[in-house]
């Protein structure tokens, strides 16, 4: 199977616990970006405000809060978050299958419901830090392994890094959504990202969204840099 030709698009990690400068890189960003991630630093300082405040400024919500608890209280916390609004969500695969199933069905029974992603193996890990939890398959056996756990669940995608995401295309093609964190442009600090790569290689990858934090955020001029990130995602010049 060809490296997906999709549209690839681009996720904002708003990853500081401010909320007033969130809304600056937001209103600033828009309507160049669609997405913006609230993590765990922001909704712990600001909570459903920062999602409120993405959806004001007309904005599309990717909350990565990574839930991992019992199926009850999984199912419990994704009613609310539909109630909020929000695009998409992150759970983690590791919580297993009757976490993931009560998170689809909690999802599933209410209106403009989000789709759900499970957090594979997290792109600041690698093979030796795995091993060190216990787990001896390998990355890419592991993440594989996490996906069909996720889909037979019922999960709408799930978040990989770059250097898993063409042989999850290929294995699972179209079936789920792929969102790629672990982004770091040309020439840019990898900071503490193990597995990383270039927006444009996770595009040909297979990546339906890239999340891209501090290089963009911390930029000079964010619009820009947002900008040019998103020409070598299309290869427009």
């Amino acid at each position: 199977m060809k490296p997906n030709t999709r549209a690839c698009r681009l996720i904002v990690a708003l990853d500081d616990g401010d909320l007033a400068a969130a809304r600056r890189m937001v209103e600033r960003l828009r309507p160049t970006v669609q997405w913006f991630k609230v993590g765990s630093i922001l909704y712990t300082a600001a909570g459903a405000d920062a999602v409120r405040m993405v959806k004001e400024a007309g904005g599309e919500v990717f909350l990565d809060l990574k839930w991992h608890d019992i199926p009850a209280t999984v199912a419990k916390t994704v009613a609310a978050a539909t109630q909020l609004g929000v695009g998409m969500a992150t759970l983690h695969a590791l919580g297993g299958k009757h976490m993931m199933a009560a998170a689809h069905e909690a999802a599933a029974s209410g209106s403009g419901a989000p789709k759900l992603l499970a957090v594979t193996v997290l792109t600041s890990l690698d093979r030796p830090m795995l091993n060190g939890l216990g787990i001896m398959r390998s990355v890419r056996r592991e993440v594989i392994h996490l996906a069909k756990f996720a889909l037979e669940s019922g999960i709408d995608g799930v978040v990989a890094s770059p250097r898993e995401a063409k042989d999850l295309r290929e294995i699972y093609g179209d079936r789920l959504t792929l969102v790629v964190p672990g982004i770091r442009p040309e020439g840019s600090d990898p900071d503490d990202q193990a597995r990383y790569a270039t927006p444009a290689e996770a595009a040909r990858a297979g990546a339906d969204f890239i999340v891209v934090g501090r290089p963009i955020t911390g930029a000079p001029d964010p619009l820009a840099a947002a900008q040019g990130i998103l020409r070598s995602v299309t290869g427009d010049k």
